[in-house]
């Protein structure tokens, strides 16, 4: 019996060092969050479906953070959301930093383009809540229905104006792939803060059309997709059908492109919108407040009132991992070289002094 007391106490001896070893690390994070306040910092103007992400994750994710923070969400707008992702990756890694911005510029990162200042393998990656499906759409007025009135638009040389934030953005880059693949004559016009401005733009005449994600679009332009006349715009193609009605019968970009290599070009382009609007932190994080965020994100993500908030905002919810979204990096700069190649036009070089 006494040898068996003195076992027993070693084992508990053994288990309270065990829990002692552990504990500090759950408990520092749990106290790390109390009273503060985390600043989601989206890359793009209000109206849009990365500010709607935010706003809607934001709401419900403070209540899976121990210590309740605060989470505000502010705009930081500008170059496509460039400058909130090259400021995302400068920022002091305490936790207390979120990035939104477009997953683009990992591409960008893998052309070599010198604006994007930041390491896409060492960023802390919390999560995505969506995939994205680029699509393209043209308004009613300009007479143009389907993908092949557009095709004879361009080759009877009539302009067809699109609105775009800057490089690195689906607005930009998918009518660029469209004009040297596919023999189109999109006029890009960049400098728009976001879909929100550049539907704007679509309404006053400015523009003609655009191309950006689909789960962005059946939300922020439904009252154009549900117009009439000139006030309505018209989806022409896509990357894979919805079984929406507006989208189903429309023909997939994989169909429309004939040319072998502009078909790899254009799948090494979209590899990106397998994580959208990815959710990241800077580089350096300590692991365990990045564990509670990404526990936090996922949580959220299975949240009933969150779903409820989702479904009447339409905001499509696919939920990709941290550790998940770190694989699909590494996927998309490992880049053939000859997808490299095709999509180097896509970066502007710097001028020569």
């Amino acid at each position: 019996m006494k040898h068996g007391v003195k076992m027993s106490w070693s084992l508990v001896v053994l288990i309270a060092l065990v829990l002692l070893a552990s504990t500090p690390i759950q408990s520092s994070a749990d106290e790390f969050y109390k009273g503060k306040t985390i600043r989601f910092v989206v890359g793009f103007a209000p109206g849009g479906g990365y500010d709607l992400a935010a706003r809607v994750v934001g709401r419900h994710m403070g209540k899976y953070i121990s210590g309740n923070p605060n989470i505000i969400v502010e705009n930081m707008t500008g170059a496509g959301s460039l400058i909130s992702a090259n400021y995302t990756y400068k920022a002091d890694p305490d936790g207390l930093v979120v990035g939104i911005w477009n997953s683009a510029f990992v591409l960008r990162q893998a052309l070599d383009d010198k604006a994007v200042r930041l390491d896409s393998r060492k960023l802390s990656w919390i999560g995505s809540p969506t995939k994205g499906t680029p699509y393209c759409a043209i308004m009613a007025r300009t007479g143009l229905k389907t993908w092949k009135d557009v095709q004879k638009a361009s080759a009877s040389g009539k302009e067809i104006k699109f609105g775009a934030t800057r490089a690195g953005s689906t607005y930009d880059d998918l009518p660029k792939i469209l004009n040297k693949s596919a023999g189109t004559k999109f006029t890009v016009i960049t400098g728009y803060e976001g879909t929100g401005t550049i539907l704007v733009a679509m309404r006053s005449k400015e523009l003609d059309g655009g191309c950006w994600t689909w789960e962005s679009a059946r939300t922020t332009a439904r009252a154009m997709l549900d117009g009439s006349g000139d006030e309505k715009i018209i989806p022409f193609l896509i990357h894979k059908r919805w079984d929406e009605p507006e989208v189903k019968n429309i023909p997939e970009i994989t169909e429309v492109l004939k040319d072998k290599d502009d078909l790899s070009m254009y799948r090494a382009w979209v590899g990106s919108y397998e994580f959208q609007r990815p959710f990241s932190a800077p580089p350096g994080m300590p692991k365990e407040r990045l564990a509670t965020l990404r526990k936090a994100f996922a949580d959220t993500l299975k949240d009933k009132e969150f779903l409820a908030e989702a479904k009447k905002s339409k905001f499509a919810v696919t939920y990709t991992s941290g550790e998940q979204i770190e694989k699909y990096v590494e996927g998309v700069l490992d880049i053939s070289p000859k997808a490299k190649e095709g999509l180097s036009f896509l970066v502007r070089k710097a001028k020569k002094k």
